[in-house]
């Protein structure tokens, strides 16, 4: 279903449907938080901001959203060249991104609201190792395991039992990136809200679920239709 909004739309609205449009109100100075219960004009006016290059902005956003992939099997007769050119431009620039951005997010909530929400302190601490963990795993995917695959596909491999030792590594630590996603939902009892929370509480949740998203998508590319071209 196509995701729309218009100069009238609530700021708050627009967040809730699209998290990841919160990034262009904060470059912009917009307050989505406490002061997103306006339209978007006022806050565009507000802001001396020209309404169709912000209206621009935040299309960009949801037609990223709309093109997002929702079906990987058009990937199972693709070579292994081409799924890794995807994992890293799809999954990797994109995880590296979100990462980065929901980072400063995750840290403000858990330290105004720890105190009365002790799960978001568990959430923060969840959160920074799954970001090390995966900051790292892509890099060795990149440097490392990818160009053996590339060898394996191409047959030009000198070690094959190194490339596969590899990839099974690779599957432990995404076995391991999944658990601790589990536990973030567990934690959060599944991105339930408490009542009357602030809307950057409201917004970490959203980003945190569409992180899982995207990161099963990544891992499922890899782990049930690239990886087992290698080990059978």
């Amino acid at each position: 279903m196509p995701i729309t909004f218009s100069s009238d739309t609530l700021v708050k609205d627009i967040v809730n449907e699209l998290p990841k449009t919160s990034d262009v109100f904060k470059k912009n100075r917009i307050d989505f938080c406490c002061g997103g219960n306006i339209p978007l004009s006022l806050a565009a006016s507000q802001n001396g901001l020209n309404m169709d290059s912000l209206l621009e902005e935040l299309k960009v956003i949801a037609d990223k959203s709309e093109s997002a992939e929702t079906d990987l099997a058009v990937w199972t007769n693709s070579d292994s060249n081409t799924i890794i050119d995807h994992v890293i431009n799809q999954y990797h620039r994109t995880t590296e991104e979100e990462l980065s951005l929901l980072s400063p997010y995750v840290t403000k909530v858990s330290r105004v609201h720890g105190d009365n929400h002790p799960e978001l302190l568990k959430v923060y601490e969840l959160f920074y190792e799954f970001k090390k963990e995966m900051v790292e795993h892509m890099s060795k995917e990149e440097a490392v395991v990818f160009p053996l695959i590339r060898q394996l596909a191409d047959n030009t491999i000198n070690n094959r039992e190194e490339a596969i030792a590899m990839i099974v590594e690779l599957e432990k630590e995404h076995d391991h990136a999944g658990e601790i996603l589990r536990e973030i939902r567990a934690v959060t009892s599944d991105f339930t809200l408490p009542l009357d929370v602030c809307g950057t509480y409201r917004l970490v949740y959203k980003r945190l679920e569409e992180l899982e998203g995207l990161t099963f998508m990544h891992v499922h590319l890899e782990n049930n239709i690239l990886f087992p071209r290698y080990l059978g």
